[in-house]
């Protein structure tokens, strides 16, 4: 769908919907806009109604805003959202807001509309696309406005490519499918793209072949790098993403009930994709280098096997208590890898621990660091655009945890903080650099009747980088 912007305030037109955004103490001008708000009872903020017009009927509503932090502004412009979804046209009036909310309010409304008109139906004999083609918003404030659609355009993009892989079935979404669709995606873009095949991964990245080993499916390192900034010499961010196009378990098989749902075990990796990609479009004034390791995880002969000892890459040796603690040990592998382009920092992305959802639920991702700093930027990054994390502690007495008396390392800790070990897991491979870790095995998916890939946390890696500059 497209965004535009018109200097002016919107106007009774005889096709195409309305949309008029208020607030208690702002009220339009509008007969129609004015009276449905005035019918809103408290606690409501959206009403619609059909309008009897010379060409026929036409869709109109107001959006009251109780207040315009960005968790109400997206509560509220999902409401809408619905509404809009229905709608081929919509002309949206926030010339009510000055220069600095009515960017805001764009936004918001503008990536809602985009989400709301997402359908995934390409395996279905009759696809239903939605019919939202088009959104007009009309403000005083054209720079601004269209500065802040164009955010919202880039966002969109990314969490599409995101929630288009995610939801992608596990025999087309395969690790081939996975690296060739992020190389076609940055190329298509202008940035640069590299596929490491089986043989180097093999040989150099013991952690991660010995999860890759027991698939068919052959496992790929896929690198995708852009210089946006100035100095195309200047330390990078580099994002790390799990891909695991399917986690069975592997030996330490998962229950059969839902298992479907481990295709969306490379959401890390989705989610990678998915924000380098929107900062690619925006020309961020950044160098992003993006890394995604993809493979299976599936039982087989060859196998990892509970009692395994493997070599990763930075020369740790692991011991396999539960090869379904797989996604560790391939970001190890690819967190070692990041290494050798002397990053400014690295954040990795991974589906990695159901305890996560015991700790933090399914809004709320959690995230931990080396670094304060960057957790703390990671954290009000989410806070501006309302996608949730919550940071988790990495104090040293966790390494207590990790003993092994086979190997450096085990690949899983002994009970109780999960999600926590796992992260103590990860940073003895990110000594090197500032590193953060968002587990989003909460986040990145619903299930039910909303089955499908979210997009998240696209909306809070890209307003970190859209921040650095």
């Amino acid at each position: 769908m497209e965004f535009s912007t018109k200097a002016e305030t919107l106007q009774p037109q005889p096709t195409g919907a309305q949309l008029f955004v208020c607030t208690e103490t702002a009220q339009p001008e509008n007969d129609t806009a004015r009276a449905l708000c005035q019918s809103l009872e408290e606690g409501q903020q959206f009403a619609e109604a059909k309008i009897p017009t010379a060409d026929g009927i036409q869709a109109a509503a107001v959006l009251r805003l109780k207040d315009l932090n960005r968790a109400s502004l997206n509560k509220a412009a999902a409401e809408a959202a619905k509404w809009a979804q229905h709608q081929t046209h919509v002309g949206v009036d926030i010339s009510l807001f000055g220069e600095t909310d009515a960017p805001n309010v764009a936004e918001a409304l503008a990536v809602a509309f985009g989400n709301a008109a997402y359908r995934f139906d390409r395996y279905k004999k009759e696809a239903k696309p939605a019919k939202f083609e088009t959104a007009v918003f009309h403000s005083a404030h054209t720079d601004k406005v269209n500065a802040a659609l164009a955010v919202a355009e880039a966002q969109v993009y990314g969490q599409t490519i995101c929630r288009d892989l995610g939801n992608a079935a596990p025999n087309e979404c395969t690790p081939e499918f996975l690296a060739h669709t992020a190389k076609a995606e940055a190329e298509k873009l202008g940035a640069a793209a590299k596929i490491i095949g089986k043989d180097y991964i093999q040989e150099n990245m013991g952690a991660f072949w010995s999860v890759a080993k027991g698939s068919v499916q052959n496992p790929y390192l896929v690198e995708l790098s852009y210089s946006g900034a100035a100095d195309k010499t200047a330390a990078p961010i580099v994002l790390v993403g799990k891909g695991i196009t399917f986690d069975s378990g592997g030996i330490s098989l998962k229950p059969g009930a839902n298992m479907d749902e481990m295709k969306f075990d490379m959401c890390g990796a989705a989610t990678v994709i998915g924000t380098f990609c929107a900062a690619v479009k925006l020309k961020l004034p950044i160098n992003l280098i993006a890394i995604v390791p993809t493979c299976e995880n599936m039982p087989a002969g060859n196998a990892n096997k509970p009692g395994d000892v493997v070599k990763s890459m930075n020369g740790l040796t692991i011991e396999v208590l539960n090869t379904d603690a797989e996604g560790r040990l391939i970001l190890c592998d690819a967190l070692t890898y990041a290494e050798q382009f002397k990053p400014q920092a690295v954040i990795d992305v991974a589906t990695l621990t159901g305890a996560c959802i015991i700790a933090l639920g399914h809004d709320v991702s959690g995230v931990m660091g080396n670094n304060q700093d960057l957790v703390d930027s990671l954290l009000a990054a989410s806070k501006a655009v309302d996608d949730k994390a919550w940071q988790l502690p990495l104090f040293d007495t966790y390494k207590e945890q990790l003993k092994s008396n086979f190997a450096d390392l085990p690949n899983i800790g002994t009970p109780g903080a999960g999600t926590i070990t796992a992260g103590t897991f990860l940073s003895y491979f990110t000594e090197n650099y500032p590193w953060a870790h968002l587990d989003i095995a909460g986040t990145a998916w619903k299930s039910g009747g909303e089955k499908g890939a979210t997009g998240r946390p696209v909306p809070l890696l890209l307003n970190y980088l859209r921040h650095l500059a």
